[in-house]
């Protein structure tokens, strides 16, 4: 028979599934002397899975228990399913166990609203400094700040977390109002706000101070729920451009929304809209790490991302006169924009020619998914010879090569 806390457990990491919002990356948590665990500034022992969601985080909800009624959500007061709540300890014990057995190398902790934002918040914070105080826990802990949460409760939340996370849910405050009516962007908006200043404002003491205590230096980063709500990529993507650049999110989340309960404030779907989820994390790659402007990705004209190849392939495809590219002289900012050539491969081809002419073979040892990149390079001055020069004919020749497992998406 299971025990009252393996029954909590089932219950909770089941719900807390939904919440797309944690990664390791940034954060550099030594350990100490004989503490426990270790937290990188490239992750928890770098595990993560190629989409770059870390993997070896105990991931739960603190309850599932709510005083919203948020149409989209599985834990909404509203919803028939069995409710449970740990206790500060059983988190604590969970976590440790959990460490002591090699499952885990740090916790991702949200949780439903007892009662109002910082009465749920105090409750997770003292699972993290409980963690690293008694404990002597150095593993990465993220924790979710609930919307509408005081100045004084975020302080202390990021003394004892490697990141911070508050969840805009909902792209547009319409939409959110529609489904969410208890909810609102503002109480969003003003914690993000300030974490965004308290952070900067860390980064600006370390580098005058030697002693400084840390402050969520993993940053901080939210969710979007997609499909729930009538938003066109082109809105989804511009607001993630908008967080980036002004609240300097580490990373934004997109979970395509997964049917929970029926409503007629949401959409009739039967699965997840995962090829539209997946599209929006490469778009979102694009304009990070690639140098894309969001506007080149989706503009009014094209304000969803084609489904059937990824962003960049369809980029080139709508631009045929930017290519071929010289792959032996074009800057290494052109070359980033070629289909199936990525950043480690460009930076090699960058280095490489300074000693030689790159061929089309020395790219494919690069790392170059050729059978897409040949459609978009010039080799010793020359295109190569491929069958058809056409867009569609070239976009046609690629799905049909993709459907047979022959390429990488980048």
């Amino acid at each position: 028979m299971k025990s009252s806390v393996e029954k909590k457990l089932e219950i909770l990491a089941d719900a807390a599934k939904y919440d797309v919002s944690c990664a390791s990356s940034g954060s550099n948590r030594k350990n100490v002397g004989k503490g426990l665990g270790n937290a990188t500034r490239m992750g928890i022992c770098h595990s993560y899975s190629e989409d770059g969601r870390c993997i070896s985080l105990l991931k739960i909800l603190l309850t599932n228990h709510c005083i919203y009624d948020c149409a989209y959500c599985v834990s909404r007061k509203s919803n028939d399913v069995q409710r449970a709540a740990f206790t500060v300890d059983e988190v604590v014990d969970l976590t440790i166990n959990f460490y002591r057995r090699n499952y885990i190398e740090g916790l991702f902790l949200s949780s439903g609203i007892f009662k109002n934002a910082d009465y749920t918040n105090e409750r997770l914070i003292r699972i993290a400094k409980k963690l690293r105080t008694e404990h002597r826990f150095n593993g990465y802990i993220h924790l979710k700040i609930i919307p509408g949460a005081s100045e004084e409760v975020m302080e202390e939340a990021g003394l004892y977390a490697d990141r911070l996370s508050v969840n805009l849910e909902i792209p547009t405050e319409k939409s959110l109002k529609k489904i969410a009516p208890e909810k609102d962007h503002v109480t969003v908006y003003k914690p993000m706000n300030w974490l965004t200043t308290r952070i900067d404002e860390f980064k600006e003491d370390r580098k005058k101070y030697r002693k400084v205590k840390s402050f969520a230096p993993g940053g901080q980063s939210t969710q979007m729920i997609i499909g729930a709500s009538p938003e066109r990529d082109l809105e989804i993507l511009q607001l993630s451009s908008d967080l980036y650049t002004e609240q300097k999110l580490r990373r934004v989340y997109y979970s395509g929304y997964i049917p929970v309960s029926e409503d007629t404030r949401l959409p009739a779907i039967r699965t997840a809209p995962l090829k539209r989820e997946n599209r929006l994390y490469q778009a979102d790659w694009l304009f990070r790490f690639y140098g894309f402007d969001m506007s080149e990705i989706v503009t009014e004209k094209h304000p969803h991302l084609d489904l059937e190849v990824d962003p960049k392939l369809a980029y080139a495809l709508r631009n045929p006169e930017l290519f071929p590219v010289d792959i032996n002289k074009a800057p290494y900012e052109l070359i980033l924009r070629i289909p199936g050539i990525g950043v480690k491969t460009a930076q090699m081809i960058v280095k490489s020619r300074r000693y030689g002419k790159v061929r089309l073979e020395d790219i494919k040892k690069m790392g170059a998914a050729v059978n897409r990149a040949k459609y978009f390079i010039h080799i010793h001055g020359k295109a190569l010879p491929m069958v058809g020069s056409d867009p569609t004919v070239i976009r046609r020749q690629i799905v049909y090569g993709e459907k047979k497992g022959q390429m990488s998406l980048f």
